[in-house]
């Protein structure tokens, strides 16, 4: 988001226990000996009296269900995601810009106009005071401000982008955000791309604002930005910018990391 904010929101176990050999024994005074039953993968333990009547039936242990395949994480990747440039139509779009460039990398026939319609808004307006932001929307109910420029706009956040892109591939959203970074370098691994939230210049954010939305208490760095991740190696991490119109721009990964977890590990994705 060029030269605009960011937002940091100052926003059963079940048990279960046996009863011992002792309890038994009181339970029932002659026992024929215990009967293993197998039935619909769970293990059980018969204790039947001398009537042969069932007297208990205690849980011994569950067969332990294989784990979901899981590919591993390939050393690098890099993928032709289409780079789509958000100027001059929204000069606050980088969010629906970036979304728009991995919608279409799936196969959805779409552009960034017609995301910026169909994303959620909050319409609260902007109030100054001597000239410091005093009330404002909420990014994370939808964008705040005017996303083509005419009057300030600043950004949206990672709730609505999912709605956005259930509507568009139904049931296939997945929002990565506040997950490991390695969980969304695994995720492009598998080859989605990833619309990530980070700063202008993929560094700590160091321009903060504040206001209030209602009675909630919101800070941001004015430098947020978003961008689509679309490939990574040992050292380096690989970006499509719509505001610079880079395609696959290299930028350490340390230093992006950093930054991406100063803007809350956002990220969101479809599968």
């Amino acid at each position: 988001m060029k030269k605009l904010f960011a937002l940091a929101t100052i926003l059963p176990l079940l048990g279960c226990s046996n009863l011992d050999d002792d309890t038994l024994s009181n339970r029932t005074k002659k026992t024929a000996p215990a009967a293993v039953i197998e039935r619909n993968n769970q293990v059980k333990m018969q204790n039947i009296n001398s009537t042969g009547v069932l007297n208990e039936m205690i849980p011994i242990q569950a067969k332990q269900s294989k784990p979901a395949n899981v590919n591993p994480k390939k050393a690098s990747q890099l993928l032709n995601v289409p780079l789509i440039r958000q100027n001059p139509e929204l000069r606050y779009g980088c969010e629906v810009t970036s979304l728009t460039m991995v919608l279409q990398y799936a196969g959805v026939k779409t552009d960034k106009m017609e995301l910026y319609r169909l994303i959620k808004k909050d319409s609260d307006p902007l109030v100054k005071t001597n000239g410091d932001i005093r009330r404002w929307g909420n990014p994370a109910e939808g964008f705040v401000g005017d996303m083509t420029g005419k009057t300030p706009g600043y950004a949206v956040f990672d709730r609505p982008m999912v709605q956005l892109i259930n509507q568009k591939l139904p049931g296939r959203a997945i929002n990565l955000t506040n997950q490991p970074f390695e969980r969304v370098l695994q995720h492009v691994s598998d080859g989605y791309p990833v619309v990530v939230w980070t700063t202008g210049d993929y560094r700590l954010p160091d321009r903060w604002e504040s206001w209030y939305h209602g009675q909630q208490y919101i800070k941001t760095p004015l430098d947020l930005h978003a961008v689509v991740l679309v490939g990574y190696d040992r050292n380096f991490v690989y970006l499509n910018d719509p505001l610079s119109g880079r395609k696959q721009v290299r930028v350490g990964k340390d230093r992006f990391i950093s930054s991406w977890k100063a803007l809350n590990c956002r990220a969101v994705s479809y599968k």
